[in-house]
């Protein structure tokens, strides 16, 4: 089981901190729920977060008013320390300031990583300027200055998942299938796209326009039936 932290930073129960809350771990309005919230555009049982083969989980309980995650509507979504969770008015962010600190802290490694093949002048880290070895402050790590790229916005961009773990052999066949059926229809639209190298720039034919309009329109359909499934 996982102990995880809530910190709301906006709404009726702003600046309240939970600390080591044992999952599952219910938020809503109603008496009964882990966080009782005083928010009147919280459903009386909102969410639920929970672990799930080592992955903490969060699930919206068909609320009336939806969860939104880093600014998107979702029914499910895997957490990662630093994400904003909105309800109603309020805002939860989900972790410690250490936790979120050691998730910046990797990304800013992998913003070295990729620059370190830059000549001195154009790296924006020196030796001097990380917090002492094996530590990571939250202030030193919002405050790294990481020149174009925005560290801070960083934690909220999209990245690749991780594949499920204990999947049976039907279901990896499935996924596979799925994942199969998205990579086909990318490479013919791919393959359609019309490249202008004097403006460098891309153009798409209306009939394959609508085709990755229906690719879209059937991944939220797929998504919407895990995340609500009968």
């Amino acid at each position: 089981m996982a102990y995880i932290t809530l910190r709301i930073i906006d709404g009726a129960d702003r600046g309240a901190i939970y600390e080591g809350l044992e999952t599952p771990v219910s938020i809503g309005r109603e008496e009964g729920n882990t966080l009782q919230l005083k928010d009147d555009r919280v459903s009386r049982f909102h969410l639920k977060i929970q672990e799930d083969h080592n992955k903490v989980v969060l699930t919206d309980l068909e609320s009336t008013n939806g969860t939104r995650v880093n600014g998107e509507d979702i029914h499910l979504r895997i957490l990662r320390h630093g994400d904003m969770i909105q309800v109603g008015r309020s805002v939860i962010i989900y972790g410690s300031e250490k936790q979120i600190a050691v998730r910046l802290a990797a990304l800013r490694k992998q913003h070295e990583e990729k620059g370190a093949d830059l000549p001195e002048d154009d790296r924006t880290v020196g030796p001097d300027d990380h917090p002492p070895e094996g530590e990571s402050s939250l202030e030193f790590e919002l405050n790294w200055n990481a020149q174009q790229d925005d560290l801070q916005a960083a934690i909220y961009s999209l990245q690749p998942p991780e594949l499920p773990e204990r999947l049976s052999p039907a279901q990896a066949a499935q996924l596979a299938e799925l994942m199969d059926y998205v990579h086909i229809r990318l490479r013919h639209l791919l393959l359609s796209v019309e490249v202008n190298e004097r403006t460098e720039s891309v153009t798409l034919a209306m009939r394959e326009w609508q085709n990755l309009l229906d690719l879209q329109s059937r991944l939220s359909m797929l998504l919407r039936s895990i995340g609500e499934p009968e």
